[in-house]
């Protein structure tokens, strides 16, 4: 079966810079799109970022310039570079995979989630 599995999250300051990466399994992986997205405590689900099958990436407002995704098909890996993080930044952090083509950021569009790593930052 799919299974899509985040790690790297944890409790940082404020300006500090974490990687999370999601290794996905159970899926031809480079047909998919992938794509982030987070839920603060109280909060929907907010979109952050996609990457189609082919490399093209969208991201949510809030987080360009900062965040960075990218994905590596020979590991079946996406990642999400996430710059001078910001207290408003601490989440949930799910990755999805769904269908491949560009800007996919609807949440409903996406097939499979995983379970999500906490990324909290202290101001």
């Amino acid at each position: 079966q799919v299974q899509l599995v985040e790690s790297g999250g944890g409790l940082v300051q404020a300006g500090d810079s974490v990687r999370l990466s999601c290794a996905a399994s159970g899926l031809t992986f480079n047909t998919y799109g992938m794509a982030w997205f987070r839920q603060a405590p109280g909060k929907e689900r907010e979109f952050v970022s996609t990457i189609s099958r082919s490399g093209m990436t969208l991201s949510a407002d809030s987080v360009k310039g900062r965040f960075t995704i990218s994905r590596d098909n020979a590991k079946n890996t996406v990642y999400l570079q996430m710059n001078t993080l910001k207290p408003a930044d601490t989440a949930v952090y799910c990755c999805a995979a769904g269908p491949g083509g560009y800007g996919n950021a609807k949440s409903d569009n996406y097939n499979y989630w995983g379970p999500g790593t906490q990324v909290t930052v202290s101001s």
